[in-house]
């Protein structure tokens, strides 16, 4: 079985991932200067540790857990000084499809639980039996926080998307 070193092609890499680690920390920390402080860590994480993964799901994976731990880090800091999500709402992270930034925007004021299962399974298009294996968690636990996730994604999006 041939390993994959994280010291190889890391460019390739953060191009590939830059996207997902940077959505997944802005979800969480919901403050551009803590996920960008947060993208950087788990790059330099990622180079400094030179895991070898078994494959590109393993490394897919690997860099979803740390750039979770590495969010939570920032957000439990005592240091860490509160932004209201608004002050933010015009950071240059966007999507290219206008729809997907009003959805992300909701998806941001859930609870963490329930939204990076919705920002894995809608925006990085994984399966469940996917965010299961790289979050670590029961396939029954996902589905359980996908459907009550989208209720309460549902009730934020009422009015705009939804004529409940």
């Amino acid at each position: 079985m041939e390993l994959f070193r994280s010291n190889e092609n890391i460019e390739i890499v953060i191009e590939r991932y830059k996207k997902m680690v940077f959505g997944i920390a802005f979800s969480y920390t919901k403050n551009r200067n803590d996920a960008d402080d947060v993208f950087q860590e788990v790059f330099l994480t990622y180079y400094r540790k030179n895991v070898a993964f078994n494959d590109e799901e393993h490394r897919k994976a690997w860099l979803i857990r740390v750039t979770i731990n590495c969010s939570k880090r920032v957000i439990s800091s005592v240091w860490k000084k509160v932004v209201p999500f608004e002050e933010t709402a015009d950071s240059d992270f966007q999507f290219e499809i206008e729809e997907q930034n009003v959805i992300f925007n909701a998806l941001s004021e859930l609870p963490h639980k329930y939204r990076i299962v919705l920002y894995l399974f809608y925006f990085e298009e994984m399966s469940i039996i996917e965010i299961s294996k790289s979050l670590k968690i029961k396939e029954g636990t996902v589905k359980v926080q996908l459907n009550r996730g989208r209720n309460l994604a549902r009730e934020k999006l009422k009015g705009e998307y939804f004529n409940e």
